[in-house]
């Protein structure tokens, strides 16, 4: 079924993707409904037609947003299955819960890349002391333990390396299934940022590469500065996923390049990620853009980037104080940087406040000016 302008699109999460989506689906001509648990005024509220607060479990009030919705999408994957169950049962859910439900779980989404025979790195499900033992000597040290639940920018993780103490490294999973995965030697990260239609249609934008602190995005480089037979790989890796999950939206897939030149998947994100803000600036048709299309049942747009791009996320750790922006001379200085904020009211250290990305004649010159912004607003 296709909603054309002026549906309502229904968004579940408040955060600064369900408000840049929100902002090109009201360019687009779309009404915008927020449903979310966090206080009023929150970054996607902001710009929204209707902001409806109250917890996932409040179906009285998750009722009432849905009678006002035409089609519904969620801007992060940890919503509870039981409020992706009620909607779905009334209104049309894209991407739907199976893929939400799948992606949100690191044991569901290993065994879904598993049984299709997508490469990721060998891994063992775990929900003891010894069963971590086990798969500890069975896949080796280092290895990596992650909850299988609510894991994200590196929360819930811990590396097992030769000195680790097992029962101690334990502790903190203890009463959680937990996945252990191989630790993987690779030589970047790189993601795939893409949009499947209700009909099939795919379209990504390109393989980009991405540069981490502290577990947290720090800087994406687009095109990533790999060999053509690395994107290929990419690319491909994407799309299995996409056909895999039966996906309908915006969809990003994190991979690592190993140390001999293959592709592994690392992360699934059901929606519009992080690593995909250059393409507001740099693509011809953006990831909030074609999610909105592809939510409606509308045709996909042309994906390809016009610019070479680097984006800098901009932390909360960069603001004097929780209430105080610091000095964005740096950024507004540069004709070829665009500034993003995402109305969040107070910052906090780690916190996702902004970004900015920078565009130039080549990649390197991109990635130069960009660094140099970065420096002068005391980042890194």
């Amino acid at each position: 079924m296709k909603f054309p302008p002026p549906s309502t699109i229904g968004v579940l999460g408040g955060g600064q993707l369900g408000r840049m989506l929100a902002l090109e689906a009201r360019r687009a001509g779309h009404r915008v409904a927020i449903f979310t648990d966090e206080p009023h005024g929150c970054p996607a509220g902001q710009y929204s037609d209707v902001e409806i607060n109250a917890p996932y479990s409040d179906t009285d009030a998750l009722s009432r947003f849905l009678q006002q919705v035409d089609v519904v999408t969620a801007e992060f994957e940890n919503i509870p299955a039981s409020c992706l169950a009620a909607v779905e049962a009334v209104k049309p859910l894209r991407p739907g819960a199976k893929a939400l439900i799948t992606t949100q779980h690191r044991e569901r989404e290993k065994n879904f890349l598993r049984d299709q025979g997508i490469a990721c790195a060998p891994f063992r499900v775990i929900d003891d002391l010894a069963g971590l033992e086990a798969a500890v000597a069975e896949l080796g040290r280092p290895c990596v333990i992650k909850t299988a639940a609510f894991g994200y920018d590196g929360k819930g993780q811990c590396k097992v390396t030769a000195e680790t103490d097992l029962a101690q490294a334990w502790s903190s999973f203890t009463g959680q299934r937990a996945v252990v995965e191989q630790w993987v030697s690779f030589v970047c990260e790189v993601s795939v940022v893409g949009a499947r239609s209700i009909s099939g249609q795919m379209a990504t934008h390109g393989c980009v590469e991405n540069q981490h602190t502290h577990h947290i995005l720090d800087v994406t480089i687009s095109p990533a500065r790999v060999d053509p037979q690395i994107t290929e790989q990419a690319l491909a890796l994407w799309k299995a996923v996409a056909e895999g999950l039966d996906y309908v939206g915006t969809m990003a897939v994190e991979m690592f390049v190993t140390t001999d030149g293959k592709v592994i998947v690392n992360e699934i994100a059901p929606r519009p990620h992080n690593s995909g803000h250059y393409t507001i600036d740099a693509c011809r048709t953006n990831q909030f853009q074609q999610q909105q299309r592809a939510v409606c049942g509308l045709p996909l747009g042309d994906a390809s980037q016009h610019t070479p791009a680097v984006m800098v996320n901009l932390l909360g750790d960069v603001w004097p104080a929780p209430l105080t922006h610091p000095d964005w001379s740096p950024v507004l200085n540069h004709p070829g940087a665009k500034l993003h904020l995402y109305g969040k009211r107070e910052a906090r250290p780690r916190r996702k406040m902004g970004h900015f990305t920078v565009l130039g004649d080549t990649i390197d010159a991109a990635l130069r000016d960009a660094l140099e912004i970065r420096k002068a607003l005391g980042i890194g």
